[in-house]
């Protein structure tokens, strides 16, 4: 017995008693034609808004090759753009706080990834395999007492 259509399917699925419950993903857009998303990497945290447009990035009211100057930033934040093919498509505006130049990049890139799943749910697939959405949740180790640092202990004087 061949399916020809998700109809098909779903009554095929229930004739042999198997649940078929599908996950639709709506898109989530506010009334200005954005949508929002929270970024995290080390100790940073990005809002980022995203809406059609012509490729602009902002972060804190700067231009992103402004804000971040090493290049190899300015290409972690364009990652999640690049792979889902939407590079030049949509204008990101984002306030970032919190930990360095490195972990705010990631931020931003974490947040720009979430709020493209949010306007377009398709291209969910395209950024979870390109590892966008995972958030990178290493951070500093804590130091501990009786140590130099986290792991380093003091130098050792024999005499």
């Amino acid at each position: 017995m061949s399916a020809t259509s998700f109809e098909d399917l779903k009554s095929v699925a229930a004739e042999a008693g198997l649940v078929a419950e599908v996950i639709v993903r709506e898109p989530k857009i506010d009334s200005q034609g954005r949508s929002y998303a929270t970024g995290k990497r080390k100790t940073a945290v990005a809002r980022v808004w995203i809406k059609p447009g012509k490729g602009k990035i902002i972060v804190n009211e700067k231009d992103h090759a402004d804000y971040f100057g090493r290049p190899v930033l300015q290409m972690i934040i364009k990652q999640p753009l690049v792979a889902a093919d939407r590079n030049g498509q949509f204008d990101v505006y984002c306030t970032v706080s919190g930990s360095g130049p490195s972990g705010q990049a990631g931020a931003v890139r974490h947040g720009i990834a979430r709020a493209l799943t949010f306007y377009e749910p398709g291209l969910r697939g395209v950024l979870k395999a390109g590892g966008f959405l995972t958030r990178d949740s290493r951070a500093v180790e804590r130091k501990k007492y009786g140590r130099k640092k986290a792991r380093r202990s003091f130098q050792f004087s024999k005499r």
